[in-house]
C-alpha cells in the first residue's frame, strides 16, 4: 500500500520508524529480531535508509596512494525484500542522487518494484566525509527533484533508453525530506521552500522532516509549507537524544537547536544513562504534543536500536 493511502485511511496518528543497514558482515537476522519488539505499535511502514559508496586510500611504498571503494552498509534492497516477508509491512527505501548514475538510480527502481515495493523517499543525500561540499556523479543527479523527475518518468514508463515509446509502468510514491530549521545549504528559509515546492511539483506525495526537538519549529513549518501552496502530508521525524555526546554532535551534525528547557535538564546528567533518562522523557512530551495536533505519524530515527523508541511509542500508543 501506498504512504499516502497509509495516511489517508488512518483515524489516528500513526507509529513508523527509519532503521540502517547493518555493517558488512553483521546479520540481518539479529537486525530483524532486533525491530521485532518495534511491531507492537502496528507500524505500517518502516524506512531502510541507503548510503551512497565511500573510499578509503591505501597508501603503497612507493608513495602512490590507491583509492579502494568500500560499500559500509549494502543491502538496502534486500533488507526491504526480509522485512516485507517478515512482517508483513511496507518497506520504504530511501533513494540518493550522491554516489549514483541515472542508469544505476534506474537499475535500483527496477529491482524494488520486482520484489513489490511501492514507496521511496527521494533524497539528495550528504557529501562524503572526504569531500566538503556535495558533487553530483557525471551521469548522476545534483538534486533531489531531479531523482523526483526520473521516478516519476518512469512511472509513466518511461525510460533512460526507451525515450519514444511507453514501456512498463512502474506506480512508486515517493517522498521527500523536510527541515523545519532550513537546510543548511539553503540562504534562507524562503528559497528552502522554493525548493521543496519544486519537489512537490515534480511528484513528491508526503514529507519527512529532519529531526526537531521544538515543536514550535515544526508547527511553523507546517505553517510556511502550506502558505507556499504545499499541501502533502507532512511527517515529523523524532530522534531522542541518549548520550552525553549528541548534545554537541546532533546540532553540528544535522544544523538544528536544542530548547532551552531541554539544555537546563541535559547540563545536570553526567552519565550516559542520566542523558537517556532525560531524552525519552522529552520525547514523550514531544510526541504527547503532536498526537495532539493530529500529525499523520510519528517517525522514529531508531538508528536500529529499538529500546529507547519502544519506551517512548508504549507512552503514545
Amino acid at each position: 500500500m501506498k504512504i499516502t493511502e497509509h495516511l489517508g485511511n488512518a483515524k489516528n496518528t500513526l507509529f513508523s520508524f527509519e532503521i540502517l543497514p547493518p555493517l558488512k558482515g553483521q546479520s540481518l537476522k539479529e537486525l530483524l529480531e532486533g525491530i521485532a519488539p518495534l511491531m507492537d505499535f502496528k507500524p505500517p511502514f518502516v524506512d531502510v535508509t541507503y548510503h551512497r559508496e565511500e573510499f578509503i586510500y591505501k597508501k603503497h611504498p612507493n608513495g602512490l596512494l590507491e583509492r579502494i571503494s568500500t560499500k559500509k552498509r549494502p543491502g538496502t534492497v534486500g533488507i526491504c525484500a526480509a522485512i516485507m516477508n517478515r512482517f508483513h509491512i511496507d518497506a520504504v527505501p530511501h533513494l540518493l542522487c550522491g554516489g549514483f548514475t541515472k542508469e544505476e538510480t534506474e537499475n535500483a527502481l527496477i529491482d524494488l518494484n520486482f520484489i513489490g515495493v511501492e514507496n521511496v523517499l527521494a533524497l539528495r543525500g550528504d557529501a562524503p566525509k572526504t569531500e566538503g561540499k556535495f558533487i553530483k556523479e557525471p551521469e548522476g543527479h545534483g538534486y533531489a527533484s531531479e531523482l523526483i523527475e526520473q521516478i516519476i518518468r518512469m512511472n509513466q514508463g518511461r525510460y533512460l533508453h526507451e525515450e519514444t515509446e511507453i514501456g512498463f509502468q512502474t506506480d512508486f510514491c515517493v517522498g521527500a525530506a523536510g527541515y523545519p530549521e532550513k537546510h543548511f545549504e539553503a540562504p534562507s528559509m524562503k528559497f528552502d521552500l522554493k525548493y521543496l515546492k519544486e519537489k512537490v511539483d515534480k511528484g513528491a506525495e508526503y514529507i519527512v522532516t529532519q529531526m526537531f526537538f521544538d515543536n514550535q519549529k515544526y508547527f511553523e513549518f507546517v505553517d510556511q509549507v502550506r502558505s507556499a501552496g504545499i499541501n502533502v502530508p507532512i511527517i515529523p521525524g523524532i530522534k531522542p537524544i541518549t548520550t552525553l555526546g549528541q548534545i554537541t554532535m546532533l546540532p553540528r551534525t544535522f544544523f538544528l537547536d536544542l530548547p532551552d528547557p531541554l539544555m537546563d535538564e541535559l547540563e545536570k546528567c553526567k552519565t550516559n544513562a542520566e542523558v537517556k533518562e532525560v531524552g525519552i522523557e522529552w520525547s514523550i512530551q514531544q510526541c504527547k504534543e503532536l498526537v495532539n495536533a493530529k500529525v499523520p505519524s510519528l517517525h522514529f530515527y531508531t538508528m536500529s536500536k529499538a529500546d529507547t523508541t519502544y519506551k517512548i511509542a508504549k507512552e503514545i500508543f
